[in-house]
């Protein structure tokens, strides 16, 4: 009781102390991450110019953009084109305030007019654009806004159309700076003078090379710090961003042999009467070769991990290597198991007959609401209401099919035919959805009906058949090659042992011990998300720059069809390029240095003549050698010595040269100057043009090169 006593005597004096300790350890962590402090800098994906690129901004457009590249682009491609766009919007937009250029509200409509011209909705009567039909649009959109409206068939919202906008201006406005700075490149008649000597002033002389491969490399020593001397001189030329290396080994969840040898087991068991299943059950089930529903018994009964498809196929569709087996069967008849790619298969020929392989036909498609897009308006029929005008338009076909044309270009809402009439040209057996294909396949040239698909009522014609030929109904019974799960279970237990032990152990040690390979990778950008051999695994860049990270640190990712362990091996700071990366480069630069120095000081030579007698070569000459296409018949190109030599006079001999494939010496023997012309504009207008066909693929890069980047995303984890 005496010391609950003192306790509560002190109670305001240990708030106190708690409080304190609680405010010291968040001021601790604020300090440790000073941008806690400041809630821009969380919303912040990147700062260019001055110009902040707020988060949620971004991943609307990064969400809109995914729409647009399909399933198919990774999160961080999709990402990166919005970075590289948002940039260069950014960078422009610097160059844009400064000049005060801009696109009004004229400009934008004539911007608008020239991709929407042609569009149906936006023409009156007589075919021609109508901007109130336009302005009618927008303003729909607005007043729905944020729910969509339709453009094309598809759906659009306001701010879609918002950012259509921008995107239009965004081009124009970049079209008129190019064009703006294009106007100020100019050639000069100097400058066109100097062209036209360039290329018609000539030399031709004799020269001896003494290859820089007459010193083998192994002669020539270079060490560490020569290499780190070398990049300490030339900064710019290996400056390189923060990056990591790492290295894993792979743990993958295949099927073993035994797990192939029981999912051909399984299969066969459906070629003879079954009574027992796997699990020791009774469990009647007929040979596949008896029954007659054959969709319910390889879907429902077999469980086919490949669905039944009613159709025939040709011979040339069947796997090379059991085409001719597949194809001599009997009705009823089974084959298999077999292997194909990554499947078990047993395959029974159901029915033969004989098919034409191509055909052609036109059509014209009524769609009704519920009915799949083609790419046309949206549908405003009901189903009810589009049968019966597709009944209708058949009856006028039947009596006149001249009508043909014109009726397609009224109703159909299949785009991609309307321009050729309706009509599909040859195209080969199952190309079309199964009842358009069926129709068409089934029928005979002249034949005209209305058929029902997933995108609504077809009237078809058709136009032409090739003559038939055997084709086969095919049922298989298919099964993927998986890991059983004892499979899975073992490959999990050695990637776990494994883990354990390298974390213990040396990684290198524990993986050779267990005949696993390692494979290391180096130079890991904050950004990436490819790793060599694993392909997509952003969480392993994730994790490799983590700050809490430390070099040597193990850690266990679930990738696809497995597990990779990967240690941290190196953080590589933003700067100078390490000597170890860079030897690769440097090395041949400092031999070629060192040799033409060896070369220089072992030769006392005063003539090419001697110098060729000396060095066990020949004299070789070059004619009319210009300085624009600084080469040397039979040493490549080599502008150093050419412009050695333009610096001599007739006669005269030059000292040794090192130039890119040795050391030289050259005498000139003619000098041919370049006819003086009058004028030389010709040659002036030249080189503005070579001016302005430079300025598309350089200006961005040297304004984005100048450019004040602050880029976050790595630090967010925005990727």
């Amino acid at each position: 009781m005496a010391v609950l006593n003192k306790i509560r005597q002190r109670s305001l004096f240990l708030i106190i102390i708690i409080a304190l300790a609680l405010f010291s350890f968040v001021l601790a962590d604020l300090f440790r991450n000073s941008d806690a402090l400041s809630a821009r800098s969380q919303n912040t994906i990147a700062t260019i110019n001055g110009k902040d690129i707020q988060r949620d901004a971004f991943l609307q457009k990064v969400e809109n953009m995914q729409r647009r590249m399909g399933p198919n682009a990774t999160n961080t491609q999709v990402m990166n084109n919005v970075w590289n766009q948002e940039v260069r919007s950014a960078v422009y937009e610097t160059q844009y305030d400064k000049l005060e250029i801009s696109i009004e509200k004229d400009q934008m409509r004539d911007l608008l007019k020239g991709p929407l011209a042609s569009n149906p909705e936006f023409l009156n009567e007589a075919g021609l654009f109508d901007e109130n039909k336009l302005n009618e649009f927008i303003a729909n959109l607005k007043a729905i806004a944020p729910q969509p409206g339709f453009f094309a068939g598809q759906q659009i919202t306001y701010q879609d159309w918002v950012n259509y906008e921008q995107s239009l201006a965004n081009n124009a406005l970049e079209q008129n700076y190019l064009n703006l700075v294009k106007a100020g490149l100019v050639g000069t008649l100097a400058e066109g003078k100097l062209e036209h000597q360039l290329e018609g002033n000539k030399v031709d002389i004799k020269f001896v090379q003494v290859p820089y491969t007459k010193i083998a490399d192994s002669t020539i020593s270079v060490s560490k710090s020569d290499v780190a001397a070398y990049i300490k001189a030339h900064k710019n030329d290996f400056e390189v961003e923060a990056s990591r290396d790492i290295k894993y080994v792979e743990f993958k969840e295949t099927a073993t042999a035994a797990d192939e040898t029981a999912i051909k087991t399984s299969l066969n068991a459906f070629k003879n009467v079954r009574t027992v299943d796997e699990n020791g059950r009774t469990d009647v089930v007929a040979a596949f070769s008896t029954v007659k529903n054959n969709e319910e018994y390889i879907n429902l009964i077999a469980e086919s991990d490949v669905k039944f498809n009613d159709r025939f196929v040709f011979k040339s569709s069947l796997p090379a290597q059991v085409a001719d087996s597949i194809y001599s069967l009997s009705e009823g008849e089974t084959y298999g198991p077999y292997k194909e790619g990554n499947l078990f298969k047993l395959t029974k020929l159901i029915e033969t007959k004989r098919v034409a392989d191509s055909a052609k036909v036109r059509h014209i498609l009524i769609p009704f609401i519920g009915a799949q897009t083609s790419g046309g308006a949206p549908a405003e029929r009901t189903e009810a209401q589009a049968k019966v005008t597709a009944d209708s338009l058949l009856k006028v076909l039947k009596r006149n099919k001249s009508k043909f044309p014109e009726l397609v270009k009224a109703f159909s809402s299949d785009r991609g035919s309307v321009d050729k009439e309706g009509r599909y040209d040859w195209h080969p057996y199952g190309t079309m959805v199964t009842e358009f294909n069926d129709f068409e396949f089934n029928g005979r040239v002249g034949d005209m009906d209305v058929v029902k698909t997933m995108f609504g009522f077809h009237i078809v014609e058709i136009e032409g058949l090739t003559d038939k030929k055997k084709a086969v109904k095919l049922g298989t019974i298919a099964r993927k090659i998986e890991p059983s799960e004892q499979t899975i279970n073992t490959v999990f237990r050695d990637a776990s042992n494994f883990e354990i032990a390298a974390a213990k152990g040396d990684f290198e040690d524990v993986a050779k011990s267990n005949n696993y390979t390692v494979r290391p990778v180096n130079g890991i950008k904050a950004l990436d998300e490819n790793i060599p051999g694993i392909g997509n695994q952003r969480p392993i860049v994730r994790w490799a720059f983590e700050e809490e990270a430390k070099v040597g640190d193990i850690k266990r990712f679930t990738i696809s069809g497995g597990y990779a362990i990967a240690q941290l091996v190196a953080k590589n700071e933003a700067g100078l390029m390490a000597v170890e990366d860079a030897s690769a480069t440097v090395l041949p630069k400092i031999r070629k240095e060192r040799k033409a120095a060896l070369i220089k000081e072992r030769i006392s030579a005063n003539t090419i003549e001697d110098l060729a007698t000396a060095e066990g070569t020949t004299v070789r000459t070059a004619l009319a050698v210009n300085m624009k296409n600084p080469t040397l018949s039979g040493a490549g190109k080599e502008p150093l010595v050419v412009g050695a030599a333009f610096a001599l006079e007739e006669g005269e001999t030059s000292q040794l040269i090192a130039g890119e494939r040795g050391v030289y010496m050259v005498q000139v023997t003619k000098k041919t100057p370049a006819v003086a012309l009058d004028n030389y504009q010709s040659f002036a207008n030249r080189v503005e043009n070579q001016k302005s066909s430079i300025v598309g693929s350089k200006l961005y890069n040297a304004l984005k090169e100048a450019a004040d980047i602050e880029d976050n995303r790595a630090k967010l984890q925005i990727q």
